[in-house]
């Protein structure tokens, strides 16, 4: 069994509890995905490292809120970026010819979970759990490049925050600087 965590906070917009983030990751990848094997980088970053990464990756202009990289064996092309076709199964069933590992990168911009958590009206400490999620879940094989994949992948995400919600206060991501 590999698990390797690295957890990184590269932004100085607020003040996280690593400790507790660390905490919630593992639980979602051993308790929710049932990963027994995972390689992976989880990143909180500004929105200008954001918006330099989606126009270096992805060609697209200004940040966003996630950026999924996926290292394993369902990565279509060199770059490494999530270019899935379908994978709106079930958590516990990874598409065919998919890795069960987890192996990548999730970049989070704590900027974008700032200003959609106000414009949703939760905090910005649920937001991220939710790029968390929804960074998982590409590893996992979802994709959310039609309409129809991305109503799927945001069900299954709002069930999954609901479960980590029960579990952990997400307020008390903001209580202490790590």
């Amino acid at each position: 069994m590999t698990c390797v965590l690295a957890l990184r906070n590269r932004q100085r917009a607020r003040a996280v509890d690593m400790r507790l983030f660390r905490r919630i990751v593992i639980w979602a990848l051993e308790g929710l995905f049932n990963a027994d094997r995972y390689e992976l980088g989880i990143h909180l970053i500004s929105s200008t490292e954001m918006a330099a990464m989606n126009e270096t990756y992805l060609r697209h202009a200004g940040s966003t809120d996630v950026i999924t990289f996926n290292y394993g064996a369902g990565a279509r092309d060199g770059s490494g970026v999530v270019q899935w076709s379908g994978g709106s199964g079930p958590i516990g069933k990874s598409p065919k010819g998919v890795s069960e590992d987890f192996h990548g990168e999730i970049f989070i911009s704590l900027d974008d979970a700032v200003k959609q958590g106000r414009a949703f009206g939760v905090g910005w400490e649920s937001e991220i759990v939710r790029y968390l999620l929804h960074g998982l879940l590409h590893l996992r094989g979802f994709d959310d490049r039609s309409a129809e994949l991305r109503r799927a992948m945001k069900r299954e995400e709002n069930r999954l925050l609901k479960l980590v919600e029960r579990r952990f206060k997400l307020a008390r991501l903001s209580r202490r600087r790590s």
